[in-house]
């Protein structure tokens, strides 16, 4: 595999004087721009992208103090076309007894769109609910919050997509504690809601033999045939899975490749036929650092059950790894369907940091949770995490060889 590197030239307290949404000449790969987004909170985690019909590209994120929070609000900016500089971003929702996280923007068939987030009290994500909002004039507007999936620990990441026959299918993630236990990730399984009404009604199909397989990120690649690629809890490799009825049966999640550190990946099909994914290039094996779980770090922080959760009293399998450094950002393109990468390249460089969530005190160092989507030119635009205190945006020009 063909790699090639971008060195970090950041401190943790260099990054908030970066945050002004301007967009700047890449310091490392000619032709690349870049900008950090403007936020007014200390912690920033969870982008992702998308086009309006106008041509605006969105991004959505949560931000707050730290993940968990009550505090914790899902925040959009716009880049419009031929814009220079990222809007100061709207916050979209605020319950401030409950963590708004992962939010999505899906640009519905019907002209509407759809914001999509997961709803927590304090990090029982065994408790989560999945909240939407809806605009029917182009984003300018949305309508209240209410809920589209109120089943207990159900938790989205990755967009939603809309198959031959017109099914909305929204890939989501099944947060399962062990009794007895606050969650930690260990029995998460992937599922797929499929509306076949334009959102009205979901009925959920599970994928097959998929524990420690999340964020399931759905990948049409023609007659009806659908690839997936799964965050791993395990840190081990990214999943993948394959349908070939249009995303509404799935085979049990397999290796790829691909190293996955138990964090979020996101991959699209690019308009010549290849696949691109944006992951962190390590995990488990390439460190020994470890945490306890996500939330350790708000223990005893309204940690109480408060609501309905849902238990596995049938798992006895491997448990989350947490911790392993969240760096290498990087950039992998297969063009045989997810079976080979043979070139990857490194956004972002560093020691990745992320034995804590702490935003305040600029602990966290990790490079993380990207969002990548094509523009109509095919200039990909890659959002991520950086070091929790930013939501970093690159512009890779069309036709970019590495």
């Amino acid at each position: 595999m063909t790699t090639l590197t971008a060195p970090t030239e950041l401190a943790p307290e260099e990054v908030p004087a970066r945050m002004t949404g301007v967009l700047t000449v890449h310091p490392h790969h000619e032709g690349w721009q870049e900008a950090f987004l403007p936020s007014p909170t200390v912690q920033n985690h969870a982008a992702n992208l998308a086009f309006l019909a106008d041509g605006t590209l969105t991004c959505v994120w949560f931000g707050g103090t730290m993940e968990g929070m009550g505090d914790i609000s899902i925040y959009m900016s716009r880049l419009a076309p031929g814009s220079t500089a990222w809007s100061v971003p709207e916050k979209m929702t605020d319950d401030a007894a409950r963590s708004e996280q992962n939010p999505i923007v899906f640009n519905a068939p019907d002209g509407n769109i759809w914001l999509l987030y997961t709803s927590q009290v304090s990090g029982n994500q065994d408790g989560a609910v999945v909240k939407c909002r809806i605009s029917s004039d182009g984003g300018k507007h949305f309508g209240e919050p209410r809920i589209l999936c109120d089943l207990p620990g159900t938790f989205v990441r990755q967009p939603v997509i809309v198959n031959a026959a017109g099914d909305w299918l929204l890939p989501v993630f099944l947060c399962r504690s062990l009794p007895g236990q606050r969650w930690t990730g260990d029995a998460d399984t992937a599922g797929v809601l499929v509306s076949e009404d334009n959102g009205k009604t979901w009925s959920l199909t599970e994928v097959p033999d998929s524990y420690g397989a999340v964020h399931m990120n759905i990948v049409p690649r023609g007659d009806g045939r659908m690839t997936a690629f799964f965050r791993n809890r395990y840190a081990e490799q990214i999943l993948h899975s394959w349908s070939e009825d249009d995303g509404r049966n799935w085979s049990p999640p397999q290796p790829t490749v691909l190293p996955n550190n138990n964090s979020s990946i996101q991959a699209i099909d690019l308009k010549n036929g290849s696949i691109a994914v944006v992951y962190n290039h390590s995990n488990a094996a390439s460190s020994d650092q470890r945490r306890l779980s996500l939330y350790d770090e708000i223990e005893g922080e309204a940690g109480d059950k408060q609501e309905e959760t849902v238990s596995s009293g049938v798992y006895d399998g491997p448990r989350a790894v947490w911790g392993v450094p969240r760096a290498p950002l990087s950039l992998a393109f297969s063009y045989d369907d997810g079976m080979s990468f043979p070139e990857h390249i490194d956004l972002d460089t560093g020691d990745g940091y992320c034995l804590s969530n702490n935003s305040q005190q600029s602990l966290n160092r990790e490079f993380s949770y990207p969002s990548i989507v094509e523009g109509p030119d095919g200039t990909l635009h890659v959002a991520y995490t950086y070091f929790r205190r930013a939501i970093k945006y690159v512009r890779i020009p069309a036709g970019k060889e590495f």
